[in-house]
């Protein structure tokens, strides 16, 4: 019995015998295998590498009603209608920027270019409906300054980036009330700074190119200077490089305003504002 169990066992030391080397070892992988294997491996991200930031900002853009389907065709055609063309004469350009008031406070706005005026306007995004107009003639409008934000020295405030002042009467200051009043709205100067959907799209680039607006703006102030000139000025308007001074100190208001885009037409959970 025990021959006859080793003659069955037989056949397979000799089979395992006749295996040669290379046929005992594991298969190497071919060459396109390996590069195919480098090319996953490099494309697979990272665990440090992996990063939530790009799609929240995306997704905290994407809140701003002006973004939704044809709410900017309306309201442009809203403010439009607005425009008194005895007055301000034919529409060059509209742009969409932000306000920064003497609080430090932005605030939306449509901004139009026409023959005799600069007009921006409070437009509410989520009715449709324009709620203040502020009218500039643009042959008042003496100087255009751009650069950083800066801050009186005990401030508690800080802003980055670049901003755009336009003024129209230097010989005339704001009072001390009015430094101190948030509501205050008889400063001989207005603020603007790109608004937040600028780099959503190229058509949104272009309605918010602050640079684009500076050289459109004083275009259109040089050419009023000439045609209509306010007694007393200079015809010509002055662009300066300079520090852009918000004389805040506090701000708390502004601080969590701005934080919360309070100045915006947003959605904002399940209640719009």
């Amino acid at each position: 019995m025990a021959e006859a169990e080793e003659e069955r066992g037989l056949p397979c030391e000799e089979q395992q015998q006749q295996l040669s080397p290379e046929e005992t070892q594991p298969t190497a992988p071919t060459e396109g295998t390996e590069e195919r294997a480098a090319e996953v491996a490099a494309a697979r991200p990272q665990r440090g590498e992996l990063s939530v930031e790009p799609t929240l900002q995306q997704f905290k853009t994407r809140k701003f009603f002006v973004l939704r389907p044809g709410t900017l065709k309306q309201a442009v055609k809203d403010v439009e209608a607005l425009v008194d063309e005895e007055v301000d004469g034919s529409i060059h350009n509209v742009w969409l920027m932000a306000e920064v008031d003497h609080w430090n406070n932005e605030k939306e706005r449509l901004v139009l270019i026409t023959d005799h005026s600069l007009l921006v306007f409070k437009y509410d995004f989520v009715m449709f409906n324009c709620d203040q107009i502020q009218r500039i003639p643009l042959n008042i409008i003496d100087r255009i300054a751009h650069g950083q934000f800066s801050f009186p020295k005990h401030s508690l405030l800080q802003r980055a980036g670049e901003g755009l002042r336009i003024f129209w009467d230097r010989l005339r200051e704001p009072t001390f009330t009015s430094r101190w009043n948030p509501f205050a709205t008889d400063f001989p100067f207005i603020t603007f700074i790109a608004h937040p959907v600028k780099d959503i799209s190229d058509g949104f680039a272009a309605l918010c190119d602050m640079q684009n607006f500076q050289e459109r703006l004083k275009e259109a102030a040089q050419k009023a200077h000439g045609v209509k000139p306010f007694p007393g000025k200079a015809n010509g308007v002055l662009v300066l490089n300079q520090l852009i001074l918000v004389e805040a100190y506090v701000g708390l208001m502004s601080f969590l305003g701005n934080q919360n885009k309070l100045g915006y037409c947003m959605a904002r959970g399940n209640i719009g504002f």
